[in-house]
This record gives C-alpha cells, sequence and structure tokens, in this order.
C-alpha cells in the first residue's frame, strides 16, 4: 500500500493551501448522523457527490476537497490520521460518523463495508444485497475497526466505512437516479438507528 506524503491534516497544512489545493465543506443540520467524505472532490472522484447524496438535507455532511490541478492523491490522509479540526469536532458531537470512500477497483461494481457498528453493517448489508447490489466485507487495512479510524469517533464509539469501487461510482456519475436509489438505501437504514442514538444513551468522550 502507497504510504500517504503527509501524516496529519497540520503537516498538509504547512504544505498545501486551502481553497487553492483543496476546500473543505461542512453543513451542520444538527443530526445525530454525521455522512462525510475526507478524499472527496479529486482524490477519490465522486465520494463526496455519494456522501452528499446520502446526507440529504437532514443528516450533517463534511467533506475534504482536493481540487488541485494534478497531484491530489498527495492529499490523502489516512482515515486513522485524519485530523482536520473541523471535522474532528463534527465527528466528537455525531452519534455516528459514517465514511464515503473509493475503492480504485475498475473492473467490479461493489461496496464494502466497514467500521465497528456491527448492527448497521449487518442491515445495511440485507438492504443493499436485496437491491442486487454485491456487498464484499473489507480486506485487511480496509475493515475501519479501529477506535482510531475517524468513522469510530462518534459519540456512541462505532461507526460505519463505506468503500465504492471505481467502477460502480463511474456508474452514478453517468446514472443519476441510479446513485439516487443507492443513496436512498444507506438513508433508510441509517434512519432505522437514530432513535437507538440517543445521547442520553452514549458515553461522552
Amino acid at each position: 500500500m502507497k504510504t500517504d506524503k503527509y501524516r496529519s491534516f497540520s503537516e498538509l497544512s504547512q504544505h498545501e493551501n486551502e481553497g487553492k489545493d483543496y476546500r473543505i465543506e461542512f453543513r451542520d443540520r444538527g443530526s445525530r448522523i454525521l455522512i462525510m467524505a475526507i478524499h472527496g472532490g479529486k482524490i477519490e472522484r465522486g465520494s463526496d457527490e455519494i456522501a452528499y447524496r446520502i446526507a440529504g438535507q437532514d443528516f450533517s455532511f463534511y467533506a475534504f476537497l482536493g481540487v488541485k490541478t494534478r497531484g491530489n492523491k498527495d492529499l490523502h490522509i489516512a482515515s486513522l490520521n485524519f485530523d482536520e479540526p473541523r471535522c474532528r469536532t463534527a465527528v466528537n458531537s455525531a452519534g455516528i460518523a459514517v465514511s464515503i470512500h473509493g475503492h480504485n477497483d475498475t473492473q467490479s461494481e461493489f461496496v464494502m463495508l466497514g467500521g465497528l457498528h456491527e448492527e448497521i453493517i449487518q442491515a445495511l448489508k440485507t438492504e443493499l444485497e436485496n437491491a442486487g447490489y454485491e456487498v464484499r466485507f473489507p480486506v485487511a487495512g480496509r475493515a475501519g475497526v479501529s477506535a482510531n479510524n475517524i468513522c469510530n469517533l462518534g459519540r456512541s464509539g462505532k461507526g460505519l466505512q463505506i468503500e465504492i469501487s471505481r467502477k460502480l461510482r463511474d456508474r452514478f456519475e453517468a446514472q443519476p437516479a441510479f446513485a439516487r436509489v443507492f443513496a436512498d438505501k444507506v438513508r433508510g437504514v441509517l434512519s432505522r438507528f437514530i432513535p437507538l442514538e440517543k445521547t442520553t444513551d452514549l458515553n461522552p468522550r
């Protein structure tokens, strides 16, 4: 696996310029669910559009977007090291954080589900497979099961990491209606878990 150029946002920000090299979008909708794309824009193309569709008008949304003319892969910071302050604040305030990523596979259309929220993972796996999507469990290094993974830093201590193959993301881009169906499936499952994530039931960090 290729080593990231930067090990943290503080290191990245010393060499890259906000507005010119990257942008940050955040919409606080007061939701217990945060949908985020920490490798958006030209880093993992299409991941932020999918995250935005899932967030809709009621889930909170965060995206770190690579906007350089070239070399956007340099802006990739691993989920274990992603410490951009606005994102960390948003995640720490959320009950469940859902991180959308792009897998680089161009041959197959599939979704990989990881993270520590096993109940949501199982429910979403069932929902997506019933809708005809291929769902794979992640290989080592993509499982999102570390307590330090950005998706698991919400107040519940467990989140969800969704990786979407490049081929499927390309289809989402070409067929917006198809992308909306996927987003609605994810939203539907997440909405069922909102009552389980009441603030009084969470362990503050």
